[in-house]
């Protein structure tokens, strides 16, 4: 039987993934790399040229005199943590086909159970702003509303139970109707407003956006993109139309995935699980760069201290 190419493709395994980034040097000199492909230039004057200190990993400037650090106004900043564990945990979160959490993580790399919360909100916060930065670009894009937890038995089901996080989930497809990309993005709600907001950030103008009937999905029209509405009617034959099979599809995913890994979300941090699951999904076609892609845009991503981050109480 034959197999999909891009399901199957290696990838990077831990052995390679060693001999390349194993040691303290060698993360250094590829974050060297990829933070000035082109070559040094200190970020305060732009000056090409520079002399390393001998007593700490420090490049002067040899115009302004300014001491610059190859991590200083990026994700990693400030950062105590040996890079070989940064880079490891950067494999394991990109590499894997399902998210990892917090606790598998602490033990794989051999840190606190805090640290190792700190670092997966850190990844997700790049792969969030990377993924926001980039409106899906594509003709056809399936769009349907969703939802993660809420309590049980309080009497109230469906839309309305309590508790219950909405999210938009979209999914674009191309020529052959297979899909490319997809965006998970959490929403205070889905009026109308909602929506516009979305696809006015979201979405390239141009797109043709098809939706089930929900009211709020007008905000499509008001936002001007072209817009079907195909009425379901609910219920599980609703979830077997072929308009919709790629964006049923992967909701059903996620929500395997969040469940079969963590205990509960927070609500605060809702939105970067589902950015993390988008970010390896849209870049499935070469496993290989992923770690090379990831970290250029990690030393292009601004500080993000444990104070913004606002840790919340996880189990995973």
């Amino acid at each position: 039987m034959s197999q999909n190419v891009i399901q199957f493709q290696p990838g990077i395994s831990l052995q390679e993934f060693i001999s390349k980034y194993g040691s303290e040097e060698q993360c250094y000199q590829a974050l060297f790399r990829w933070r000035w492909p082109n070559g040094f230039r200190c970020p305060e004057c732009g000056g090409d040229r520079y002399c390393s200190l001998k007593s700490r990993k420090l490049m002067q400037c040899n115009s302004c005199r300014s001491q610059i650090s190859v991590t200083a106004r990026t994700i990693f900043d400030s950062t105590k943590l040996p890079l070989t564990t940064w880079f490891l945990s950067i494999y394991i979160v990109t590499q894997s086909k399902i998210s990892i959490s917090a606790l598998s993580l602490k033990r794989t790399v051999g840190v606190s159970y805090n640290t190792a919360l700190l670092i997966k909100h850190k990844i997700q916060q790049v792969m969030k702003e990377r993924d926001d930065s980039k409106p899906i670009s594509a003709t056809l894009v399936q769009v349907d509303d969703a939802y993660w937890g809420g309590k049980k038995r309080d009497g109230r089901r469906g839309r309305g139970a309590t508790g219950k996080i909405p999210f938009v989930a979209a999914v674009s497809t191309n020529t052959e109707g297979l899909p490319v990309h997809m965006r998970f993005s959490q929403v205070p709600s889905f009026s109308k407003k909602s929506i516009i907001d979305w696809a006015d950030k979201h979405l390239c103008k141009g797109s043709d956006v098809v939706t089930d009937g929900l009211l709020g999905f007008e905000g499509f029209d008001d936002a001007d993109f072209s817009h079907k509405v195909i009425i379901t009617g609910g219920g599980p034959e609703s979830v077997k139309m072929a308009d919709f099979k790629w964006v049923n599809t992967v909701i059903g995913n996620v929500k395997r995935s969040f469940h079969g890994t963590f205990h509960a979300i927070s609500k605060k941090h809702f939105g970067r699980y589902l950015a993390e699951f988008c970010y390896r999904f849209n870049r499935r076609f070469d496993l290989r760069q992923l770690i090379p892609r990831f970290t250029y845009v990690a030393l292009r991503t601004p500080p993000m201290p444990q104070k913004l981050i606002k840790l919340a109480e996880l189990c995973g």
